[in-house]
């Protein structure tokens, strides 16, 4: 007997196709600037159409068939999530260190688990920060997605229970339904707006933020009786409102609005007029051409293939690719064969395949004696010979419609299953999962055995071991044409220059800048101690005067003074986490003076000491700051120094209520704090080093260090120039790390066996120590010391 399939609702893949391009070109390129919306819109497909499958199992037997509809999510999304988590964290320990290697990992394990978006907002990721990029931030929507399909269906079945059994299916539970989405949209809409508010970067990981836009797509599926019996007119201005509306807000909305809260708003409420205006009618729609032209529907088909692979592309190019006009096309290259390979070889066939299905209640071998079976003939007028299946004498009838139903409010033909199905239409089971948007055509059964599979599915993924395999070799050649042959760079494969003797003080700086400019023309890493890896792990914690500059520890004269306690001249190093990374090298200068010297190294990270409060994005640090210098020009007072070293952030700042500062203002704030209790003459404006890369993005094992050189930027040598101007207005001195950091205006990530930052600002622990000489030597220069 003959089974029902679905023709696809083209304006869906289309709309599908719209927002999955809007994400791609939002994270490859910045623009559109609003093109993040497109998840937005994504939410509002997958609640219409998870609703859409729970209230066909209403209509049909007044219950949720809670193992059918879960093993169909599974078989449909599992199998592609899990190569590409595979792929991503074999990868990530390939080419991260080691510290970003094992968050992958977590992000993966908590991606497995569902919890991606918990994850993220817990640790406070900013969604639109450059820095520091999972390769699988995108898996925290599919977490809310599952979230709520896992929910949901329970919720549902909760509440029918407490209809009468003869209620439980028709009006009765679509419009209980649609009373529980309405209040989930509410109640949702009430948490977006008041997180938002007080927590933007969490709010955006949110469920119970977001968990109202899939509402609003499950609203429309309990509508979608009366949503088709609209005039074709009405639907198809509200098809083309909502196209509009989505990509307007793809243009209007940037990084900065605030959301999910009120802008979200935008891109769902366009979702939900196209997908509102498609119910019923010809299921093509062809008027709206944007969406159901051939390219998009075929864009739409491969959209979730698409979304999992688009962000781990474009991170590992980030750190294996140097930038250039050809990085772009090569990614893109990348994307879509990985794409199309994973659609046909793993998406699909798995989708479709026996896996996880009941077996059949039916014998395995013939009867022992074969009856033969003569089938009854089937006896059709002559005047419904040609009539298609479904049709109805009285009805009016074209290609592609579904004849009415005769309840007034049974629902046409709406989408009800969250995937990108095929543009051809295959034969699908009874109980196969029916794909979105379809409407009844005759299809012979799917095949229910693996052998049956097979026969189908194994052209597919023929074709898709070889698109991955001339789209690999077509991938090497372009890298090929646009670098040249690339050299994988292996740690520990070149000899470290040696250390030079940290008691010879004239040598020590000729000595670290002939090793920084070896570091500039390495092409190899060498054997840094300590690694890289564990810099990044530790970054200050274990700096010894790591407590004497964080905001919730006040900080202990006695625990922050390095040296001979009975020494007779007292130093202090002062200002926020640029000084703490000083705090080292000025530590041991004082502990080889000799006994001369002590030093007392106090301030707190994001504290600048500057008369004027400058604004941190560490609320901690604003509720904090002025106590902190408080405190500091008390201990002085307490215990006068012979020798103040001050060093702060060199970039621009805000101060608390809105006003901005130019280098000469910052410079000249932060004598007019400290020289109100400094000693006159005594105090060294000490600079930081330039900014160098960002190591947590540019180094890897297998690519080499001059992916992690920095040029001094012109932010700095504005600050420097500044510095230098007020310590000669005011009788005091300056010194600049240039010389001991970078050389020629290059700024490489070690020197020697050493590294130099352990992030873009601040020295490691281990740089900091090398540097007591060459400032001793600075300070007896100038009659310091």
């Amino acid at each position: 007997m003959p089974t029902t399939a679905r023709r696809p609702r083209r304006d869906l893949q289309g709309l599908r196709a719209l927002a999955v391009l809007g994400v791609v070109a939002g994270h490859l390129t910045g623009w559109p600037t609003g093109g993040f919306a497109g998840v937005d819109v994504f939410f509002v497909i997958s609640g219409f159409l998870v609703t859409g499958i729970l209230l066909r199992d209403l209509d049909a037997s007044g219950s949720i068939d809670l193992r059918a509809f879960l093993v169909r999510r599974l078989r449909r999304l599992l199998p592609a999530a899990l190569l590409v988590l595979t792929v991503v964290v074999s990868l990530g320990y390939a080419v991260f260190h080691r510290t970003r290697a094992e968050q992958t990992l977590g992000d993966a394990l908590s991606a497995l688990g569902l919890v991606s978006n918990w994850r993220f907002g817990l640790e406070g990721r900013d969604y639109f920060s450059s820095a520091d990029v999972s390769p699988l931030q995108h898996f925290w929507s599919l977490s809310i997605e599952e979230q709520f399909s896992l929910v949901w269906p329970l919720l549902l079945l909760a509440a029918v229970a407490l209809l009468p059994v003869a209620a439980r299916r028709g009006r009765a539970a679509r419009r209980l339904t649609g009373l529980i989405a309405l209040a989930l949209v509410a109640a949702s809409a009430v948490a977006a707006v008041r997180l938002t508010a007080s927590d933007p970067a969490g709010a955006y990981f949110s469920t119970f933020a977001r968990a109202g836009e899939l509402g609003v797509g499950a609203v429309l599926a309990a509508l979608a009786p009366v949503l088709g019996r609209m005039p074709a007119p009405l639907r198809g201005l509200l098809a083309w409102g909502g196209f509009a509306v989505v990509v307007a807000s793809f243009l209007v909305i940037e990084p900065a609005s605030p959301f999910p809260a009120p802008w979200a708003a935008l891109p769902v409420a366009g979702a939900a007029l196209v997908i509102a205006g498609g119910i019923g009618g010809d299921p093509r729609h062809r008027h709206l051409f944007p969406l159901t032209n051939p390219l998009s529907v075929a864009l739409g088909d491969v959209s979730y293939s698409l979304y999992l692979w688009h962000l781990p592309v474009i991170v590992f190019a980030g750190v294996l690719l140097p930038p250039g006009p050809s990085w772009m096309p090569i990614v893109l290259l990348i994307t879509a064969v990985l794409t199309v390979a994973t659609y046909l070889g793993i998406e699909q066939p798995l989708h479709r395949s026996p896996w996880l299905e009941r077996r059949r209640a039916v014998a395995e071998e013939e009867p022992a004696v074969p009856e033969p079976v003569t089938p009854a003939p089937v006896v059709r007028p002559a005047a419904l010979a040609s009539r298609p299946a479904g049709w109805v004498p009285g009805q009016r009838y074209y290609p592609g419609s579904r004849p009415r139903m005769t309840e007034p409010d049974a629902a046409p033909a709406a989408p009800v299953d969250p995937e990108p199905p095929t543009v051809a239409v295959p034969p699908v089971a009874p109980e196969s999962e029916p794909r979105p948007g379809l409407e009844p055509v005759v299809a012979p059964s799917r095949p229910h055995t693996w052998a049956a599979w097979r026969e189908r599915y194994s052209g597919r993924i023929g074709l898709a071991a070889a698109t991955l395999t001339i789209g690999a070799g077509a991938t090497v050649l372009a890298i090929f044409v646009a670098y040249g042959a690339p050299v994988l760079q292996l740690p520990a494969l070149v000899a470290a220059p040696p250390a030079a003797d940290p008691t010879e003080v004239a040598a020590a700086l000729p000595t670290l800048q002939a090793e920084l400019a070896a570091a500039v023309s390495a092409d190899a890493w060498p054997e840094l101690h300590p690694g890289l890896d564990e810099v990044i792990r530790e970054s200050s914690s274990d700096n010894r005067a790591h407590d004497c500059f964080t905001p919730d520890v006040a900080p202990d004269p006695g625990r922050c003074t390095f040296g001979d306690p009975a020494a007779s001249h007292h130093l202090y190093l002062v200002g926020d986490s640029s000084a703490m990374a000083y705090a080292p090298a000025i530590a041991k200068l004082a502990e080889q003076s000799g006994g001369a010297w002590r030093a007392t190294t106090v301030g707190m990270y994001g504290c600048r000491f500057t008369d004027v409060m400058i604004e941190s994005r560490d609320p901690a640090v604003n509720a904090g700051c002025e106590n902190r210098k408080a405190q500091v020009r008390s201990m002085v007072a307490a215990d006068p120094a012979d020798l103040v070293i001050v060093s702060n952030a060199f970039t621009l700042g805000t101060a608390i209520g809105g006003a901005s500062l130019d280098p000469a203002q910052l410079a000249t704030s932060t004598f007019a704090e400290v020289g109100t209790w400094a000693p006159t003459g005594r105090t060294v404006f000490l600079s930081p080093p330039p900014h160098g890369a960002d190591l947590d993005r540019c180094y890897s094992p297998v690519t080499g260090p001059s992916a992690c050189l920095a040029a001094v930027d012109d932010v700095w040598t504005q600050m420097e120039k500044a510095t230098e101007a007020e310590a000669t207005a005011t009788g005091n001195t300056a010194i600049s790390a240039l010389p001991f950091t970078c050389v020629q205006n290059v700024c490489p990530a070690f020197a020697g066996d050493t590294p130099v930052r352990y992030d873009e600002t601040h020295l490691t622990p281990a740089f900091a120590e090398r540097l007591a000489p060459i400032l001793r030597q600075e300070l007896q220069t100038r009659g310091l010391y």
